[in-house]
């Protein structure tokens, strides 16, 4: 029996779990460690393998979609639906994520050891862009170099200005239309190669995580991970499917479309890594190609629900673990602060730690608390990049529903 790639990916989710485990069981920490850094080596190639596709896929996709409409209007009023779209989401996220940890308290019913004052956490709050520069970042200055960097909003804006012009010059323009739809096909054959290589790049990313942390960190830390976990669940399957009902988008025939590019993405924890099959897969579920290629790419850097709602519940978390009670005013001025700031960490590693620790540092909150969440971080990083790439999907689904341009299967 041949298995599907969703099968083979699971079994290399299953696979991988076993064998970190195993080195972590039966080998000093050094060891171990340096069985991960082997086995990484599998997954670092498939996500080298991503990257190199999706610029030229975004690309190809958005301008022979913005071609075809050829117009800079309707660009605009594609975008600012879409933008405000992302900022309801962001506050939907942020909000769920303080009410969770308002309600289950994770950092006060259990004690935790405060780490040292100056302990190194590798974090650097210093890292986060300001407006200004968040804004600057999002034009190239230069396209191969956003292509080379693999800067997928600097490759947003140049495909828009060149998908305008090239509806905007008749006949010659078609012609290249013609030319960037062919390429567009060649790169989608070229994801299908590099799809082949997901299940052992799932396999070797379980690999490396478990051998590091072991299973038996998710004991330790499991109050807290069922607290944030169940908040990401709440958010997925109720609050998008309600966004859904409400725009009359069938919701769970979206997750059984999404369910490779789920699965992908909760086992290397990249969104990117995903990237290509979720543009498929919301193809096949009756957006326009066109909506998928502008909304998409935004999205990645525009609506992370899942990193919001970490922003949110983890600094409530170690503000509780230290004992520090932040009164109403002050989260709802963490929430609108969040609101801005989280719009900057595009293209920064780590980057939602990076947020937060600026956040702790605003309200007079040891920075070392992040070190509470260290050990366990790559584990909650799979749940929440699960939760953006679903987030990202119904918000995809909702501006082609909102443009009229959305034609789900009959059966789902």
């Amino acid at each position: 029996m041949k298995l599907s790639l969703t099968q083979k990916i699971i079994l290399g989710f299953i696979l991988g779990l076993a064998l970190g485990e195993y080195f972590f069981l039966s080998f000093s920490p050094e060891e171990s460690h340096e069985w991960a850094q082997r086995f990484q080596v599998i997954s670092k190639i498939f996500l080298r393998l991503i990257k190199m596709i999706v610029g030229p896929l975004v690309f190809c996709t958005l301008v022979v979609g913005i071609a075809k409409l050829g117009d800079f209007k309707a660009v605009g009023r594609i975008g600012l639906k879409t933008i405000g779209y992302f900022y309801f989401a962001t506050l939907l996220s942020l909000v769920t994520g303080l009410v969770v940890v308002n309600i289950t308290q994770p950092g006060s019913l259990q004690s935790w050891p405060k780490p040292a004052a100056g302990t190194s956490t590798g974090i650097d709050a210093s890292k986060a862009k300001t407006l200004e520069d968040f804004i600057l970042h999002i034009f190239p200055d230069s396209f191969f170099k956003a292509l080379a960097e693999n800067e997928i909003l600097q490759i947003v804006i140049f495909s828009l200005f060149f998908g305008v012009a090239l509806g905007s010059i008749g006949e010659t323009g078609k012609k290249l239309i013609h030319v960037f739809e062919n390429l567009a096909e060649v790169v989608f054959k070229m994801v299908n190669y590099v799809m082949e290589v997901a299940p052992y790049a799932v396999f070797a990313a379980m690999t490396t995580v478990v051998a590091n942390k072991g299973l038996s960190i998710l004991i330790s830390y499991g109050y807290l991970m069922i607290c944030f976990l169940g908040g990401l669940l709440f958010f997925t399957v109720v609050v998008l499917w309600a966004i859904c009902i409400f725009n009359k988008i069938p919701y769970w025939g979206l997750l059984k479309e999404l369910k490779e590019a789920l699965l992908i993405s909760f086992s290397t924890a990249s969104s990117e890594a995903s990237f290509p099959q979720t543009i498929a897969a919301l193809e096949r579920f009756g957006c326009s190609r066109r909506i998928v290629g502008f909304v998409l790419p935004l999205g990645y850097s525009f609506n992370l629900d899942g990193s919001m709602l970490y922003m949110t519940f983890a600094t409530g978390f170690i503000a509780q673990a230290y004992g520090v009670h932040l009164s109403l005013e002050q989260q709802i001025t963490m929430l609108l602060t969040l609101m801005i700031t989280s719009k900057g960490i595009a293209g920064v590693p780590r980057a939602s730690l990076v947020i937060i620790a600026g956040t702790l540092t605003m309200f007079n909150l040891p920075a070392e608390g992040i070190a509470l969440l260290l050990g366990v971080d790559p584990f909650l990083d799979m749940g929440r990049t699960v939760t953006s790439v679903a987030g990202n999907g119904v918000a995809t689904c909702v501006v082609s529903k909102w443009e009229g341009e959305f034609n789900p299967p009959t059966n789902a």
